[in-house]
């Protein structure tokens, strides 16, 4: 990266250090930042049988079986970046920054490095992150798998690029995972570049423990007749998460559709939401949440669509689930018309599971804890789209599982 735009950055993000976030309540960060500086040279030592329970967790292979790559970070340490398909690059985002001087043009081109504090530290205090490029014309069918993993009590600042260049296709499995961690601070800055005729489909998967505070920030470019397709899957306890992906569909037929699946318990506080901007003509946005929330734990589910251009389409669904007279959900959507002929629209809904189901189902031969499971799960089920049917199916299983283990 150039001399006086580095520098730039670096000035810009020490400005907002103290720049509080929109959404999601603040983070006292200056202890995990202490913790970092202190262990940030250190390579860990890295035994992945001894993490395979938690990288499967988050539907990650330690035998990268029918994948198509792998990309793994332990804490601040890259341990594992390779590419196993031709048009395929994964690496450092670091590396990349420095083998590609063109790289310059896409950081902090999709998120604005001042954006918030979190921003700014993943700026001044990076610790790598992944570099996942599909070249012209490459079809990457089977999913390239990262995972980033924090096994300490640290802050683990990532700045992730992802680039589907022309004509290209590319699906990816992304892991989170805490493993051993009383507390630390997720910090996970993702760049999202979609270019004319491509697709990415995008399959996160977060696994916290009720000490760690995540922060990921992520913003998405799709150009003409793109498609970006996003499932984001939260099922264990979390200190807090607050993210607000925000897609750009700045080419004409671009498309964008976002979904996910959250479960919180114990006293977890997830804030959470979607953003689609259709700023070129015929360019179409989804956004779908289910939400359960049981015990303490609270949820706010936003969504929001923004129609710039003629003949925009956008849709928001977001459906709540409340399991507990203590828990909360709450669901913001918010639709926002800048031309005459766009359709926008939303549907949000929030309850309890009704008696008369449990009863139903219990009268033929489940125990009530059974049925109320078999019921959470329907409920969180979504239809994982875009995928190739084997892939589909693949994804599916390792959805079932996750519910398995969270319920």
């Amino acid at each position: 990266m150039g001399v006086e735009k580095n520098e730039e950055l670096k000035e810009r993000a020490k400005k907002a250090l103290n720049k509080l976030p929109t959404f999601g309540g603040d983070v006292d960060v200056s202890g995990y930042v202490e913790r970092l500086r202190d262990v940030k040279e250190a390579q860990p030592e890295f035994d992945a049988a001894a993490y395979r329970d938690a990288l499967l967790s988050v539907g990650v292979d330690p035998e990268a079986r029918e994948r198509s790559g792998t990309f793994i970070q332990c804490d601040h340490a890259v341990v594992l970046a390779q590419a196993a398909q031709e048009g395929l690059e994964v690496m450092s985002s670091v590396e990349a920054l420095e083998k590609y001087e063109w790289l310059k043009d896409y950081w902090w081109q999709a998120v604005p490095v001042d954006m918030d504090k979190f921003t700014a530290l993943a700026e001044i205090e990076q610790t790598h992150g992944y570099f996942i490029r599909a070249k012209p014309g490459a079809k990457v069918v089977m999913p390239v798998q990262s995972c980033l993993l924090i096994t300490k009590d640290i802050a683990q600042n990532v700045h992730n690029i992802i680039i589907a260049e022309e004509g290209s296709e590319l699906h990816i499995i992304t892991g989170c995972v805490a493993a051993h961690s009383a507390g630390a601070l997720h910090v996970g800055v993702s760049e999202f570049y979609v270019k004319k005729d491509a697709k990415i489909t995008f399959t996160m998967v977060h696994n916290w423990t009720s000490g760690v505070e995540v922060r990921p920030r992520t913003g998405i470019v799709v150009e003409e007749n793109g498609t970006f397709i996003s499932n984001y899957i939260c099922m264990s306890p979390v200190k807090n998460l607050q993210t607000y992906p925000t897609a750009y569909c700045v080419g004409e037929d671009a498309t964008v559709t976002f979904q996910s699946i959250l479960y919180a318990k114990g006293v977890s506080k997830m804030d959470v939401g979607s953003r689609a901007v259709l700023a070129a003509e015929g360019a179409k946005a989804e956004i779908i949440s289910r939400a359960a929330a049981t015990d303490r734990a609270s949820i706010v589910a936003r969504g929001a669509l923004r129609g710039e251009a003629h003949g925009v389409k956008g849709h928001l669904e977001c459906r709540g689930l409340l399991l507990s007279d203590d828990a909360s959900i709450a669901s913001i959507p918010e639709l926002n018309a800048r031309a005459h002929d766009v359709e926008l629209s939303h549907e949000a809904a929030v309850g309890k599971i009704a008696e008369e189901e449990i009863r139903y189902l219990m009268a033929r031969g489940l125990s009530e804890e059974e049925a109320t499971s078999l019921i959470i799960r329907g409920f969180l089920s979504l239809d994982i789209r875009g995928l190739p049917p084997a892939l589909a199916d693949a994804t599916k299983r390792m959805m079932d599982l996750i519910a398995e283990r969270a319920l």
